[in-house]
């Protein structure tokens, strides 16, 4: 595949996201009080909606398929 389907972050900004455990300000109105979900924290304030940065796999990675065994492969 070699480096054309790589990641590159530096090609893709600084991205903004809320963070657990920290303190965390509103890029709409730079308040800090949140309410948090799942998947996403919105500002109390301005209902500006931020998705949870963790130190999770996003994308392709977070799902792994497994191989399929058929019965001839369990047998040994």
């Amino acid at each position: 595949m070699g480096f054309a389907h790589s990641f590159r972050p530096a090609e893709h900004g600084y991205r903004i996201a809320y963070r657990l455990q920290e303190t965390n300000h509103c890029p709409g109105c730079g308040r800090s009080h949140w309410h948090v979900g799942r998947m996403t924290a919105e500002c109390a304030y301005c209902a500006t909606a931020l998705p949870i940065r963790t130190n999770q796999t996003m994308g392709e990675g977070l799902f792994r398929s497994m191989p399929v065994r058929t019965p001839a492969t369990l047998a040994a």
